[in-house]
């Protein structure tokens, strides 16, 4: 049988592709791993790399304050990332980098068994929604996938570097609140 403890561990050994050896700290998650509402990054950055945390730099504390504008915080969520290791540059996270991940995560997911599944950003989606999902377009709908509820948003980066679409994502948020309402039963 599975365990957190387990899971970790065999994470932390992983070395299935060439990130694992450059990592300064495996990035495994943060949160309360019991939460009904999952968030799933793509990767870790620089910060999440040297503090072993997701979204601990600048795209954190964003995503800690869009949390709060619904009456959420990181110990009623769980987060993660398809690749828990850090991409040189903070490139993209390559196919067969997301590839060798996937299990980890498919583990985490299983574990946590959440009712809601927010991916943040594009990365995230194409990866658990479909493979030609569009950030622009597509965001905020919801789709039903293995008896969970999953949407995407707009990464915490991205509305750094583009302010302009902050009015949508805050849209979002609103239906991730109604959402989690109508399917939590332990969220608020």
């Amino acid at each position: 049988m599975d365990t957190w403890e387990k899971l970790k561990a065999d994470c932390r050994g992983c070395q299935a592709c060439s990130l694992g050896r450059t990592r300064k700290h495996l990035v495994f998650a943060d949160g309360n791993p019991e939460a009904e509402v999952m968030l799933i990054g793509e990767g870790p950055g620089e910060q999440e790399d040297l503090q072993g945390l997701p979204f601990v730099g600048p795209a954190g504390k964003l995503l800690d304050q869009m949390l709060q504008m619904i009456d959420l915080d990181r110990s009623r969520v769980y987060i993660a990332n398809i690749v828990k290791c850090r991409p040189p540059g903070n490139r993209d996270p390559l196919n067969i980098e997301q590839e060798a991940c996937r299990p980890w995560l498919d583990r985490q997911i299983a574990l946590a068994d959440p009712k809601i599944i927010v991916c943040l950003g594009r990365i995230a989606a194409m990866a658990l929604i479909k493979e030609d999902f569009r950030i622009t377009r597509e965001h905020g709908q919801w789709f039903d996938r293995e008896g969970r509820r999953i949407m995407a948003i707009y990464h915490p980066s991205a509305l750094l570097r583009d302010p302009s679409r902050r009015p949508e994502t805050f849209m979002d948020l609103r239906a991730l609140r109604k959402e989690i309402r109508a399917v939590c039963a332990h969220t608020y």
